[in-house]
């Protein structure tokens, strides 16, 4: 998979300004013990086939919670190779040819700021190497992507409303302004489509606030739930504050179909 740039869809004109354009690099990485996920190519289901919305929404939680699980159980098992290496450092042990070549990786995989003096490094990967709520993802891909019925999820497993800027990397939109060069992303399988979401909240700078909040709850022992990290999501859409609201609506309205607990 070629590196394409990805941004939200809703944020693309504050971000743009601000930050810049993000990469996705590919999952499918070479480094030796950091693990591949599973890619899950089934097509996407035609949620307009169920007449009662109640249906339509489980189907809809349904199918995403998998891919969901995979992706958090895979930052979870990075997480442990982080610590582990960071503990290596604590106690002066030098680092193979290969565990260098991993911890390299998972520094330009997660956008770090590369130094010397490695404990900041590490405390910086913690802070980004770190698991996305199921409830608010959930949310999240019923919001951009129309419960799953826009053309972008159906033919490209974009649920996330990801922009990207090389010719040929996804669709056109039927509505995209005179002079601009965007597409919306197209990915092969939803674990591409997942992964480059989850990657995009965990390193991009747009999204500083919803990891310091994550590790706000972590530091205190709390919960951390999809309501909580909603706050840090007002650069995602322009909408800002509005946007977080509905998220959040969205997060207690569905309740009996989403699971609201901690992590």
């Amino acid at each position: 998979m070629d590196k394409i740039k990805i941004i939200s869809i809703t944020a693309i004109v504050i971000i743009a300004a601000v930050f810049g354009f993000i990469y996705l690099q590919p999952a499918k990485n070479t480094v030796n013990n950091i693990p591949s996920v599973d890619y899950a190519s089934d097509p996407v289901p035609d949620f307009n086939e169920y007449e009662r919305v109640q249906d339509k929404k489980r189907a809809f939680f349904d199918y995403l919670k998998p891919a969901i699980a995979s992706q958090n159980e895979y930052i979870s098992t990075v997480r442990a190779l982080i610590v582990k290496y960071q503990q290596m450092h604590t106690d002066g042990q030098a680092y193979s040819e290969s565990e260098q070549e991993e911890l390299d990786w998972l520094i330009n995989e997660y956008r770090v700021t590369n130094s010397e003096e490695l404990k900041p490094v590490f405390t910086e990967l913690l802070r980004k190497v770190d698991v996305i709520p199921e409830d608010l993802v959930l949310v999240q891909t019923a919001n951009e992507s129309a419960w799953g019925t826009s053309r972008f999820a159906r033919k490209g497993y974009n649920f996330f409303g990801l922009w990207c800027f090389e010719k040929g990397c996804g669709f056109v939109p039927n509505r995209r302004n005179e002079g601009a060069s965007h597409e919306v992303a197209k990915f092969d399988d939803l674990t591409e489509a997942m992964y480059s979401y989850m990657r995009n909240l965990n390193s991009h700078p747009a999204y500083k606030d919803l990891r310091a909040i994550r590790l706000q709850h972590r530091n205190a022992q709390k919960e951390v739930t999809g309501h909580a990290l909603a706050e840090g999501l007002s650069k995602y859409s322009e909408r800002g504050e509005e946007y977080i609201e509905e998220l959040r609506q969205m997060i207690r309205v569905n309740q009996s179909y989403i699971s609201t607990e901690g992590i």
